[in-house]
This record gives structure tokens, sequence and C-alpha cells, in this order.
């Protein structure tokens, strides 16, 4: 009887420690694959949430100027920075405009004022409403060069918000001033650069 019992005994530990350590065993592979799915979506996250598109600006209606104008987007949020040159010293105007179409001699073929919510133009921000495109002015220096940077979550590059992606439009500069009160553009004047938005 004894020695039944202790084989009985012996048989039964060495079934539990199996079980523990098959367990063991489950409970790394499971962490281990954990994991390794955690480090793809972060990965899959990264790929997503970075976007640039690079836009070159040409000179229209007999204007020198040129630049370019870059987007990028991460976190959610659409920076936009820009060098411009060959313009006045002084203040010009920049808008994106609605139309990818740079063709026209005048940069008339981009259309107006880039504005899916159909608000008044005016100053970025405003309370009483601004466009999607009413980026504002920027300063140019004695060298004929200017900057300008913004940082927004009102745009998107390439996402399925029509009120907010900025693919498929352009970018103006004009020869003058918005004043952001005018309607519907600001008064800003001779369009003399023109850039396409496109991935």
């Amino acid at each position: 009887m004894k020695r039944i019992s202790l084989s009985l005994v012996f048989c039964a530990s060495l079934f539990i420690i199996g079980c523990k350590n098959d367990k063991k065993e489950n409970d790394t592979e499971n962490a281990a694959e954990t994991e390794m799915n955690s480090e793809m979506d972060n990965s899959m996250e990264k790929e997503e949430e970075t976007k640039e598109i690079t836009v070159s600006l040409e000179p229209k209606s007999g204007s020198d100027l040129g630049g370019e104008v870059t987007f990028t987007q991460e976190d959610g949020k659409v920076t936009m920075e820009a060098t411009i040159t060959g313009l006045a010293e002084g203040q010009h105007a920049i808008h994106i405009h609605q139309k990818a179409d740079c063709s026209a001699e005048d940069g008339t073929s981009a259309g107006g004022h880039w504005n899916p919510t159909n608000e008044k133009h005016g100053k970025w921000g405003d309370a009483e409403g601004y466009h999607k495109g009413d980026i504002g002015n920027f300063e140019v220096d004695a060298n004929g060069e200017g900057t300008v940077s913004m940082t927004t979550d009102d745009w998107c590059i390439g996402c399925d918000d029509e009120n907010k992606n900025i693919v498929g439009k352009a970018i103006i500069v004009h020869d003058g001033v918005d004043d952001y009160t005018s309607q519907p553009s600001g008064a800003a004047g001779t369009r003399v650069g023109c850039g396409v938005i496109k991935m």
C-alpha cells in the first residue's frame, strides 16, 4: 500500500510540476507576443503620424518670386514652414486657395480662398470667422526674403475630412497685404506666386 501511495504521490507531483511549467511557458509566450504586437502597433502609429509635403512656388504675373513651402503632419497637427524669395521689402499676403491649378499666368486658375466651412474672410483664429485658407501676412526683408511658420489642427494631409484636407489645393502668394476685412479675400492684390499641394 505504501508503495502504491508513494507512486501516486510521485505521479501527482510530476503532473502538477508539468502543469506549472506549461503555464509558465504559455505566460512567457503570451507576454512576448503582446510585447511584439504592442511594438508593431507603435511602429504603425509612428508611420501614420508623420506625413510631409514640399511645395515649390512658381512666379506669376511677371514676378521674380521663388521658394518652397513644407507641410508636416505629426500628432494630429500640421506645421507649415515657408521660405519665399524675390519680393519687395514689406508685408505680403499668403493663402491656401481652393484648386490645385497654377496654370494661369496670373494664378487665377487656383480659384478663390479655400473656405470649406463657408465662413467670412478674416484673420486666422478670429472668433467671428475665417477661411481655412486664411494664413495671413508675412514680412519680407531688404534682401527680398520672407518666412512663414504656423501649426494648426485645422488642417490635415490626405485625410478623409474635406473640411481639413489641404491636399488638392494651392498656395498663393500676393503682392499686396491682406487687410483681414475686405470680402471675400482681404484685398491682397496681384497673385505673384503659386504652388500646388499634392502628395
